[in-house]
């Protein structure tokens, strides 16, 4: 249902509804897709919270490595539900950040792990990379990989 321009209320055609709601599950499914694939890599079945944790982190980290526009045309090709949390939280004022060493790099991981003593960081961040590797144009993934540090393209699988 809707509101018409008095206020009225008007029904939405099935059709119609149905063709927003496709959109949604389709990122949904291609979402739990990675969610799925990244709980396999590492070894975390069952537990889609920790993945989605490890996605985030890995992507904000990367996102903020990047200069903007690189930063912009990596996020239009992840799925619109990751694209969001993607964006999530994100200023481009004074981007990319300078960190240049991996190590530096892989303690955002640890933080965001940082009650978790069984994840080991780098094993993170290379089976993201493996999984932007997997799902994103191969063209977006060597554009991405070239705008880093040496140190953090030695990360990418």
């Amino acid at each position: 249902m809707k509101t018409g321009p008095v206020g009225r209320t008007q029904a939405v055609p099935k059709r119609s509804r149905r063709r927003r709601l496709d959109v949604f599950d389709a990122t949904m499914a291609k979402t739990q897709t990675w969610l799925n694939e990244l709980m396999l890599a590492l070894g975390w079945e069952g537990k889609p919270q920790k993945a989605y944790l490890a996605l985030r982190t890995v992507l904000h980290a990367l996102r903020d490595r990047l200069p903007v526009d690189e930063a912009v045309q990596l996020g239009a090709q992840l799925p619109m539900l990751v694209r969001g949390f993607y964006y999530e939280g994100w200023t481009p004022r004074k981007k990319p950040v300078k960190e240049r060493r991996e190590e530096d790099f892989l303690e955002h991981v640890k933080e965001a792990f940082k009650d978790d003593v069984t994840v080991n960081a780098r094993e993170i961040v290379r089976a993201v990379f493996r999984l932007l590797r997997r799902h994103v144009s191969a063209g977006e993934v060597e554009d991405v990989r070239h705008m880093l540090p040496k140190p953090l393209q030695r990360l990418w699988p």
